[in-house]
């Protein structure tokens, strides 16, 4: 099973994204935006920068 961004509305009526690994397991999660439209926005960044972005190691 691939990873994937599911979109979602949390107790407080906030619209947020979650990333589910490929074993279910959620790697992360976004703020909550005041519209379904925004998070799908964030959650399509999110995607576009981290296929560039590298990996720092911060002593």
């Amino acid at each position: 099973m691939a990873s994937k961004f599911e979109i979602y509305t949390d107790r407080a009526k906030g619209e947020r994204w979650r990333l589910k690994a490929g074993n279910g397991e959620i790697v992360a999660v976004s703020e909550a935006y005041t519209t379904r439209y925004a998070a799908k926005q964030s959650a399509q960044k999110v995607k576009d920068w981290a296929s560039g972005a590298t990996i720092v190691e911060i002593n």
